[in-house]
């Protein structure tokens, strides 16, 4: 049982019959997801892709026993998305979105308190589980089963990450893109003790980026609690102090932010950081079979 999503989960998409929500949400079936319907308002009633559409997630949950949600609407009405989702008692939401005003995930974070729901992103290409389910946008053939984990920032690298990863014979367990944006649902450290917990998982790639400080912390948390081996790899490290870089987190604010000062304190805490992500699947391989 791999973590977040499985052959069991009971998918529903929010932006179901967009153009986005159709073209990924047909990925996904085709992958094997198990998507049960979908939520567009004013539109309830109707069938897309061969499942039925509702006004409303708490209507969708009812109807379906769906547990998972996948979020592809617009910026301005993603938070309310979200909290309508937990409020239905959703227990795993992914935010596909991108561009949220950060006042509106201010306010997402502190309903989350206290409420059963993970969430996963905003601003992130989702989850998979190789072989069984994936709820996101990356492309579902880089995913070959595994024994190994992934957690990124970053989209591209977690599909790049992955492919080295089958390619030297390992296989994919299950990644987690948590996101790029300053406040997102699930941080590094988070989807890396979940990994670390899985005893389908051997080992943990966790990618970051340069801006804040999750990936220290999570090396901390690794340096007191890691019992499988953990490659790391850092973002940005020709980086420009104060010059956001793609993602709206990655920006160096301090002296943590930086890339090397990231890699420094993985490398302290035992992780085997590589300098390029050219060299992430080659050595985790020769980690694992030290």
């Amino acid at each position: 049982m791999s973590v977040l999503v499985n052959k069991k989960s009971k998918v529903i998409v929010q932006g179901f019959t967009g153009t986005e929500g159709t073209f990924h949400a047909t990925q996904m079936i085709e992958y094997g997801t198990e998507v049960v319907g979908g939520v567009t308002p004013n539109k309830g009633g109707q069938t897309h892709l061969e499942r039925p559409v509702f006004n409303t997630v708490e209507e969708a949950v009812r109807q379906t026993g769906a547990d998972v949600s996948i979020i592809f609407v617009p910026p301005g009405f993603a938070a309310d998305a979200i909290m309508e989702a937990t409020e239905a008692g959703i227990r795993l939401v992914v935010c596909i979105t991108e561009g949220i005003p950060v006042q509106d995930m201010v306010k997402v974070k502190n309903y989350l308190k206290g409420t059963d729901t993970r969430l996963i992103g905003p601003n992130c290409p989702g989850v998979i589980t190789a072989g069984e389910c994936k709820v996101g946008i990356m492309p579902g053939f880089v995913f070959t089963p595994g024994r190994i984990g992934v957690v990124s920032k970053s989209g591209t690298l977690t599909y790049e990450a992955a492919d080295q990863v089958v390619k030297a014979g390992l296989g994919i367990s299950t990644a987690i893109g948590i996101g790029g944006d300053p406040i997102i649902g699930t941080p590094t450290v988070e989807a890396v003790e979940l990994l670390m917990k899985d005893p389908e998982t051997d080992g943990i790639i966790m990618i970051g980026e340069i801006g804040g400080s999750m990936e220290a912390d999570a090396a901390r948390w690794v340096k007191e609690n890691g019992t499988k081996p953990v490659v790391g790899f850092i973002a940005g490290q020709t980086a420009p102090p104060g010059r956001r870089m793609g993602h709206a987190g990655a920006i160096v604010g301090g002296a943590e932010d930086t890339a090397a000062a990231k890699m420094k304190i993985m490398r302290e805490c035992g992780i085997h950081v590589v300098d390029s992500p050219a060299d992430i699947g080659k050595t985790m391989q020769e980690v694992l079979h030290k």
